[in-house]
C-alpha cells in the first residue's frame, strides 16, 4: 500500500475466478475491505480473521478472511487469503429452514416459533395465543390420517385468512395453531382475533363423504405480563387453553395457574411416596338405619396427613391421584386396609362385630383396574366374606365403559358384595341402568337432603328417588344428615338408612369401634 493506493501483486487462480478483482482499482474486494485492510496495516497486529459477505442478500458469497503480515520488514505489506463458505452456509440455511418449518403446512414449527418470539424487541406488545382443535384426535381416529392432514392444512388455511398482515401463525403441536400478534394498547385486540377464529371455523369442513363441525379452544399469554422471560409465552398460552376447554371461550393466562400446577406435581410426588409408604390412613363414618338408630355399616373415607403435619382435603388429593395414574394403587390400598380395619374389629369383638363397611371405587379405577380379585385377595387374607363389604360406586363410572362396568358389577356381586350407587341423581341418571344392573341400595345425594325441610322442591325430588327405590327393589341410603328432625322427616318418607354430622362425623378406627359398642 502507497498512501491509499493499493497494489496487487501476486494471487493465485482460485482468486481470479472468485472475481474478487484484479486490479486494484477496479477489484469489489478492495472497495468493500479497503478501510480494514489499511487499519490492520497500521495497526501492531500480526494476523486478523474475519467474515466477509460480499454481494445482495439473495446472490452473495461467503467468505472467511485472513489478513496477515508476509514480512515484518516491510509494513506496508500483507497476504489476504479467502475461504469461500458460501455453500456450506447455504446448506446449514436450508437444513435450518427444515428443521423449523412445518412440512405439512408450511408454517413455522415450534422450534421455529420459539426462535421468531426469542427476537422480539417489544415485549409489552407482544401477545401469542395457541389454538387447540377440540376433537381433532377423535376425527383422525375415524377417518384416517389422510383427511386429518386435510382438515389440519385447511385450518391452518382458514386461522391465516383471519389473521391482520402483521400477524404470525406456527403450527406448535399435532393439533395445536400459535400466533405471535402485536398489539397497540388494548388487550381487546386478542381477544377479537379469538373470537374472528372461532367464528371462521364454524362453518364446516367437508372430508371425503362428510361435513364435520370443528371447534378450538383459545388461550392467550401477555408479553407485558412476561417481563422476564418472554420465551414463556408459549407455555403460558397453553396453560390458558386448559381453562378455555372448561369455559367455552377464549381465556387469558393467570399467574396463578402455574402456581397451581406446580402444587399439584409437588402434591402428587409427596402423594406418590405416601401410598408406597402406606403413611395414609381411613376414617369412618357410620350409617345407621332409620327405623331403629343402629349403626348397621361404616363408609371408609381415605384421610392423608403429610409429613409436615398439613392435612389434604380429599377432594383435591383424590382427583390428582386420579390425573397421576395413582388412583389404582390408592384404591387397592382403601380396600385391603378397610379389610383389615375390619377383621382387627371382629377380633376385638371375639366374633363378627355386627356392622359392614363400604368402600368408594373410583370411575378411573373402576375402567383401569380389575377390582374382584383385588377384592378376593383381601377377603382371602383376612377370613372375611364378601357380604362385609358395600361397594358404592358413582352414574358416571356407569356411562363411560357400560359394558365392562357392568362385568365388574356382576363379579362383584359373585363373592357377595352389595353394590350402592353414590351421589344418585346429580350424574347422568339413566332408568335403563338402574333396572339391568345389580344395584342393592341408591345413596341419596346431600345436595337434595340438606335443607330439605324449607324446600318443597327437594322433598319431592327425594320422595321420587325413595319411589323409585322401592319399585326396583332397592334400600336407600340418606347423605348429609345434621338434624333429628330431618331424620324423622326421612324415616317417615320410607328411607332405609341415614348418614352425617347428626350421627358422628368421620372416626379414627378406633372410635369408630368404641361407637359399636355404644
Amino acid at each position: 500500500m502507497v498512501g491509499r493506493r493499493f497494489d496487487l501483486f501476486a494471487m493465485n487462480r482460485a482468486y481470479r475466478l472468485a472475481g474478487l478483482g484484479v486490479v486494484a482499482e477496479r477489484s469489489p474486494m478492495i472497495a468493500e475491505l479497503g478501510d480494514r485492510i489499511s487499519a490492520f496495516l497500521e495497526s501492531p497486529h500480526i494476523r486478523s480473521d474475519f467474515e466477509w459477505m460480499l454481494g445482495d442478500e439473495i446472490d452473495c458469497r461467503h467468505y472467511r478472511v485472513t489478513m496477515a503480515r508476509s514480512n515484518a520488514v516491510f509494513r506496508d505489506r500483507c497476504t489476504i487469503s479467502f475461504i469461500d463458505q458460501t455453500s456450506q452456509i447455504q446448506t446449514e440455511r436450508s437444513l435450518r429452514r427444515e428443521m423449523t418449518t412445518d412440512s405439512l403446512t408450511g408454517l413455522l414449527n415450534r422450534e421455529g416459533f420459539a426462535d421468531l418470539i426469542e427476537g422480539i424487541d417489544d415485549h409489552a406488545a407482544s401477545v401469542v395465543l395457541a389454538i387447540d382443535i377440540d376433537r381433532f384426535g377423535r376425527l383422525n381416529s375415524c377417518l384416517g390420517s389422510l383427511a386429518g392432514d386435510e382438515l389440519l392444512i385447511t385450518v391452518a388455511r382458514r386461522i391465516k385468512g383471519a389473521l391482520r398482515g402483521r400477524d404470525t401463525l406456527a403450527r406448535i403441536g399435532g393439533d395445536q395453531f400459535g400466533i405471535l400478534m402485536r398489539i397497540d394498547d388494548d388487550r381487546d385486540e386478542a381477544q377479537a382475533l379469538a373470537v374472528r377464529i372461532q367464528r371462521t371455523l364454524t362453518t364446516p369442513f367437508r372430508l371425503t363423504d362428510y361435513e364435520i363441525g370443528v371447534e378450538c379452544s383459545v388461550g392467550i399469554a401477555y408479553g407485558a405480563d412476561e417481563p422476564g422471560d418472554i420465551a414463556e409465552l408459549v407455555r403460558h398460552a397453553q396453560f390458558a387453553v386448559k381453562r378455555a376447554k372448561v369455559s367455552g371461550h377464549a381465556e387469558s393466562y393467570q399467574r396463578q395457574d402455574f402456581a397451581i400446577a406446580r402444587a399439584q406435581f409437588g402434591m402428587e410426588t409427596a402423594l406418590r411416596r405416601a401410598i408406597e409408604n402406606r403413611e395414609l390412613r381411613l376414617a369412618y363414618q357410620p350409617i345407621c338405619d332409620l327405623a331403629t338408630g343402629r349403626i348397621v355399616s361404616f363408609e371408609a373415607l381415605a384421610r392423608w396427613t403429610d409429613e409436615s403435619g398439613r392435612d389434604h382435603s380429599p377432594t383435591e388429593f383424590i382427583a390428582v391421584a386420579e390425573d397421576a395414574g395413582l388412583i389404582v394403587p390408592l384404591g387397592r390400598w382403601a380396600i385391603e386396609e378397610a379389610a383389615q380395619t375390619l377383621a382387627r374389629w371382629d377380633a376385638r369383638a371375639g366374633g363378627p362385630c355386627g356392622v359392614n363397611l363400604a368402600v368408594n371405587l373410583s370411575a378411573i379405577q373402576l375402567q383401569r383396574d380389575a377390582i374382584a380379585p383385588v377384592l378376593q385377595a383381601a377377603l382371602d387374607s383376612t377370613g372375611l366374606s364378601g357380604d362385609r363389604f358395600t361397594l358404592e360406586l358413582t352414574e358416571s363410572a356407569i356411562v363411560t365403559d357400560p359394558d365392562r362396568i357392568t362385568g365388574t358389577m356382576h363379579a362383584l356381586k359373585a363373592l357377595g358384595t352389595t353394590l350402592a350407587m353414590d351421589d344418585f341423581g346429580t350424574g347422568y341418571s339413566n332408568l335403563a341402568y338402574l333396572q339391568k344392573l345389580p344395584i342393592d341400595v341408591l345413596k341419596i345425594d346431600r345436595s337434595f337432603v340438606t335443607g330439605m325441610l324449607a324446600d318443597r322442591d327437594k322433598v319431592s325430588i327425594v320422595r321420587a328417588i325413595l319411589s323409585l327405590a322401592q319399585a326396583l327393589g332397592m334400600k336407600t341410603t340418606a347423605e348429609g344428615i345434621e338434624t333429628i328432625e330431618l331424620a324423622q322427616t326421612l324415616t317417615a318418607l320410607g328411607c332405609t338408612y341415614g348418614q352425617g354430622y347428626h350421627y358422628a362425623r368421620p372416626l379414627e378406627a378406633d372410635a369408630a369401634y368404641a361407637m359399636i359398642g355404644r
